[in-house]
């Protein structure tokens, strides 16, 4: 059998289409299991994987999707994960033979991890490590990861993956139109974050038509240089005599290989949609084209959710805030020990407006417990700002428990070139996909030269290259030290700086303060080092970003050194165009509804209790409180989702923030319920297993004043039509996933309405368009969480007097 990792170097591979459609083609029920096939069923199976590669796929993927516990035990089966997987690759394995690739599929579970859901990431890696040792021992050639929405899910499944295998690892995302995962992650922030998994082809499927995916697949190149996937669906779904069709045709499918081959991508296959045609006009159209294709040069970049931020390679310099940091802060240091995340939440937002990209964090505290406060305080500022992190911990503990939660491509400060440090720092760097900053010394101590600063980082180089990090990975800190004690130590410094970039051309960071320190006057000093360090090739700087001192020298400094393009940022921030600042609220109260909204707005689940409890002191009425501070909140949540200032997870954490404000202030009612905005019912409809998006909606739906009743996942109209009618709602409220349930969607509006039920009725889901919410006869369509809440508010408004 030829090499997987070598065979896509030399030529493009065709990946097989749908397998859903085609099962349900030849027997699956709706709402039925499709993996159960494998065992019920396997003549079918086999037989579909046979069509594919009669069609001249290259690759066949198993029939084990939804072959995780958690997905299985919707059925029953979560008891049969080994035998069910094991099968799927055995079923694929006879039609592949020697000549063809099989890929064991893994799909998501259905479950976010915290802090958007309830899930943890030990907890998710044991869940896909299942399926993996299935794949392995039933000797799968890869495994491919498809449809992921949440990056952090995917960054344990490729975990497990590595963990219990040595299989190649093809990892997917789905992207909507906008361009973004349902949770915000743009698909640059993906790439990188996958890349420094160190999977070997990463790239996107379903939700969009293969122009769409070209598209997405365009912007992971802009920064990543491995091979790319690209699995479009067969055009977006319509309905066609109640039918759901996907209309993209054979020869549409082959419209973007032409862009595709050089772009470098090199896996073409099918999602939803496509059938062994679609997969033969891919293999011919290919076959005409020249497959040679050259790796762009490795650029190096750090990632959070929504963001990505170049370290070098002529990027501007990057600001990495410095002030989450318990040294001389008893407040924070205090909150640490309390379990407290406000001042780092606090610190977060007020950098990056200053204008920090990357965010340092520390919490090595006397009396803390280390691994867990990091744990915290990097879930608690991952979710008020999009900033890439730089995790600031000796422990290697605290370090994994701190990398585990984060959800992109982190930085590690820091890592010596101690033979202990190496160990201990470098394969947690590897595992998790982080950068490292390789401080310049040895077991010795400091060089007191630039040679020796070098050479020590050198040894850190090699060794990450050792442990499979890329150099590119390892950002050196030449160590700026106090010219209090030794003047001499500035030139060493600035020596050493060029040093590394001239003869290792590698990416250079300095915490830049350290070199005033002891001295009167420090800003002036440090920043005048700070303008001789940024040419002499300092790429990241660890500062306060809110000293405007060594901010103007910055901006001007890139404009000097070229490394501002057209001086844009120095014009955005001093043109006489650019925004005015916000009018400055330093020694300005708050109002206490103000202050309440501005909890609901940041999330600050901690603090909103005693605020709701400050009202209630002072006289406000449950409702005032709801109505005058916590409800604007939540509006203004909603605007800058619309506007995508910020996106789901910021969403849910403010609707928690919300449930916890709630909470204090039942308290106060005495049994009595608040003032409901109308009742509403919700269930994701009869052979639909999906409810992540209804469950938001509800969520929201609640926080903003109705009262939802709930039915769950794969609920028959009849028991809808039921619920309805004794509950006595104003609006029900279907969802669906899958396009084989969307006629279910119509079958329950049209038994609402034969039973007499009259209600507003309102669709949403992945599949569902507003087109086809038109054509059915539903009330309003929703296409996110937000949208529902302000479309059943309106629909209810306009119908009472």
């Amino acid at each position: 059998m030829r090499d997987f990792r070598t065979e896509i170097q030399k030529r493009v591979l065709v990946l097989d289409g749908a397998m859903g459609t085609m099962l349900q083609e030849r027997g699956l029920k709706p709402g039925g299991c499709p993996e159960e096939m494998n065992l019920q069923a396997p003549e079918t199976v086999e037989g579909i994987h046979h069509e594919y590669a009669e069609a001249g796929a290259d690759i066949l993927v198993t029939n084990t999707f939804g072959g995780s516990h958690i997905k299985l035990a919707h059925y029953g089966l979560e008891g049969r994960v080994g035998e069910i997987n094991a099968r799927g690759v055995e079923l694929a394995r006879r039609a592949a033979g020697d000549s063809r690739f099989v890929a064991a599929a893994i799909g998501p579970t259905g479950r976010f991890l915290e802090p958007v859901g309830d899930a943890g990431f030990d907890e998710m890696v044991e869940v896909f490590g299942e399926q993996v040792k299935a794949f392995a021992e039933a000797g799968a050639d890869l495994v491919t990861l498809e449809t992921f929405l949440d990056i952090r899910e995917l960054r344990a499944a490729v975990v497990a993956c590595r963990e219990f295998s040595s299989l190649p690892v093809m990892a997917q995302m789905t992207f909507d139109d906008g361009g973004r995962t349902v949770l915000g992650t743009p698909p640059e922030a993906a790439a990188v974050t996958l890349e420094a998994m160190g999977v070997e082809v990463l790239g996107s499927n379903c939700g969009l038509g293969i122009e769409g995916i070209y598209a997405v697949l365009e912007k992971m190149r802009s920064v990543v240089s491995i091979p790319l996937i690209a699995q479009a669906n067969a055009g977006l779904p319509e309905l066609r005599n109640g039918q759901t069709v996907f209309p993209g045709t054979p020869e549409e499918m082959t419209a973007f290989h032409g862009r595709m081959v050089p772009l470098g991508v090199r896996v073409i296959g099918g999602c939803c949609g496509t059938t062994p045609a679609h997969i033969r006009a891919i293999r011919q159209a290919l076959e005409v084209l020249d497959q040679a294709w050259t790796p762009p040069p490795r650029k190096t970049y750090l990632s959070s959710r929504g963001s990505v931020v170049p370290l070098g390679g002529g990027a501007p310099c990057a600001v990495v805030g410095e002030r989450i940091n318990p040294t001389g802060k008893k407040i924070y240091s205090a909150e640490l020990r309390e379990g407290k995340t406000a001042f780092a939440r606090r610190e977060a937002l007020e950098q990056v407006n200053a204008g920090a990209l990357l965010l340092d964090i520390n919490c090595g505290a006397p009396g803390v417990d280390e691994p867990a406060v990091l744990e915290r305080t990097v879930m608690a500022v991952s979710g008020v700002c999009s900033a890439p992190l730089v995790l600031d911990s000796s422990d290697p503990a605290a370090l994994e428990r701190g990398l585990k939660t984060a959800d992109g491509k982190v930085l590690i400060n820091s890592v010596s070139a101690e033979r202990k440090s190496l160990d201990a720092i470098l394969p947690l760097a590897r595992k998790y996909g982080a950068a490292v900053i390789g401080l310049a010394l040895d077991k010795e101590g400091i060089p007191a030269t630039a040679e020796g600063r070098t050479d020590a980082a050198q040894k850190i180089i090699e060794a990450a290259e050792a442990a499979g990090i890329p150099r590119g990975d390892v950002v050196v800190d030449a160590l700026a030290l106090t010219v209090s004690a030794d003047q001499a130590s500035a030139a060493v410094t600035l020596e050493t700086l060029r040093q590394v970039k001239r003869d290792l051309q590698v990416s250079t960071v300095l915490g830049v303060s350290n070199i005033s320190f002891g001295l009167p006057a420090r800003p002036v000093l440090s920043s005048a080092f700070f303008a001789m360090a940024l040419e002499s090739g300092l790429d990241a700087a660890i500062i306060n970003p809110r000293d405007e001192r060594m901010m103007d020298i910055l901006r001007a400094a890139m404009v000097l050194l070229g490394r501002d393009e057209r001086a844009e940022e120095y014009i955005a921030h001093y043109g006489e165009a650019a925004a005015p600042a916000l009018p400055a609220r330093e020694g300005v109260e708050l109002d206490p509804r103000e202050k309440l909204a501005a909890a609901v707005i940041e999330g600050d689940r901690e603090g909103i209790t005693d605020l709701v409890v400050a009202l209630l002191k002072e006289g406000l009425t449950p409702m005032q409180i709801s109505n005058e501070g916590l409800l604007p909140g939540l509006e203004e949540v909603g605007r800058r989702f619309e506007k995508k200032q910020i996106f789901l997870p910021q969403v849910m954490r403010s609707a928690e923030t919300m449930q916890t404000a709630f909470a204090r202030l039942k308290q106060e009612m005495n049994g009595a319920s608040r003032q409901s905005l109308g009742k509403i019912l919700m269930a994701t409809v009869e052979g639909d297993i999906h409810d992540i998006g209804k469950n938001i909606v509800c969520t929201l739906l609640e926080n903003h004043g109705f009262e939802v009743f709930d039915l769950g996942k794969n609920v028959p109209a009849k028991r809808i039509v039921e619920q309805a009618r004794a509950l006595e709602v104003d609006a029900v409220g279907l969802s669906a996933l899958m396009t084989t349930t969307l006629h279910q969607m119509e079958n329950t509006i049209n038994s609402l309405k034969e039973a007499g039920v009259r209600v507003f009725t309102l669709l949403g889901g992945a599949v569902v368009t507003r087109e086809y919410a038109d054509s059915v006869g539903a009330d309003f369509y929703a296409a996110d969480a937000l949208e529902a809440v302000a479309g059943i508010k309106e629909l209810l408004r306009s119908s009472r007097p």
